[in-house]
């Protein structure tokens, strides 16, 4: 096996096409990257292996805002895993640093089969610089909640249960998610579930010195930069299931599709819950105690909402096993 320096074949990548670096790094970023190597395989095998930081990178399979998701083999382990890569590119990429040390601590304190699991934080400096970090995470073969398709009633209500267990966990270790969301709930293919980006999560009692959130599903106190609590989670978790049973979001102090984060004119003082339908009056067959649930997880005041996930969860339950009950009474009959 020969080994060959990458460089010639970056050289003629940035002479194809000048406005895209490898794997989205800037062309000055990508000659820095000495650790980047080429293997040639005798015959006619030949393929380019790239490894980094302890990793082979195999394909990509995501990405993120500023981040790219590639499936990868960890050389220590021998095991495959989902790798965040994160390359500094501008001065604001320094934040999206915080987040990911802090989606790998909080997750080191969370054991919960329906939180993805955090492995490994690489931190690749230049000239004593963090210039590059790479998260290792659990491999998890699935969707997000945004991207399946249509599920049943029963299907949506388990899933949003598995969503409340694994919440809990992280409560009982004093965090809060903080970003609950169609995107931040994947599905997989055996029916199980895990809950992905902790990014923005913080301890129970945070008062942020920023909004964070995103706008469809954000909390009032988010907005308001209150003390955030379990039940930030719970109205962001309700906003999701709003969505999930109707297509339809419900308002916040956020404008729909602000990426500025800028709240609505008088957001400090506005109600969230004017005049807008309950799920149940938007589409038929849904249980009024579910809308009702729903509509009490999207209260404007933390004190309105259900206190605690266990509450939301026993809420979900009695609807569940009534709906489960119905369908065997109605296959005995058939």
């Amino acid at each position: 096996m020969i080994l060959h320096v990458f460089v010639a074949s970056l050289t003629l990548k940035y002479k194809i096409n000048r406005t895209k670096g490898l794997f989205g790094a800037s062309y000055k970023k990508v000659l820095k990257c000495s650790w980047i190597v080429k293997f040639q395989v005798p015959g006619d095998m030949a393929k380019d292996i790239l490894k980094v930081g302890g990793f082979t990178i195999k394909k990509r399979i995501g990405s993120g805002a500023r981040s790219t998701i590639y499936l990868a083999t960890d050389h220590q382990t021998h095991t495959d895993v989902a790798l965040k890569r994160i390359i500094f590119e501008r001065p604001e990429d320094v934040r999206v640093f915080e987040q990911t040390e802090n989606e790998y601590k909080v997750a080191q304190r969370v054991n919960h089969p329906y939180v993805r699991k955090c492995y490994k934080l690489k931190k690749i400096r230049t000239m004593l610089k963090v210039n590059e970090m790479l998260l290792s995470m659990e491999l998890f073969d699935g969707k997000s909640l945004q991207d399946v398709p249509t599920l049943s009633l029963v299907d949506v209500l388990l899933v949003f249960r598995m969503v409340a267990s694994g919440l809990n966990a992280m409560h009982g270790e004093g965090f809060i998610h903080c970003d609950i969301k169609p995107n931040n709930i994947l599905m997989g293919k055996a029916g199980s579930i895990k809950i992905i980006d902790l990014g923005q999560s913080c301890k129970i009692g945070t008062t942020k010195r920023r909004i964070q959130g995103t706008p469809a599903y954000i909390a009032p106190e988010q907005v308001r930069r209150k003390p955030l609590g379990p039940t930030t989670d719970i109205f962001n978790l309700g906003a999701t299931m709003y969505w999930a049973l109707t297509g339809k979001n419900v308002p916040t102090l956020i404008h729909k599709n602000n990426r500025t984060l800028i709240p609505k004119k008088n957001a400090l003082g506005a109600a969230t819950t004017r005049n807008y339908p309950a799920p149940h009056e938007l589409k038929k067959g849904i249980p009024i105690e579910i809308s009702r649930l729903v509509m009490d997880c999207v209260k404007d005041k933390p004190v309105q909402r259900p206190p605690n996930m266990m509450t939301l969860i026993s809420r979900l339950d009695m609807v569940i096993h009534s709906l489960l009950g119905s369908k065997i009474k109605t296959n005995k009959h058939a």
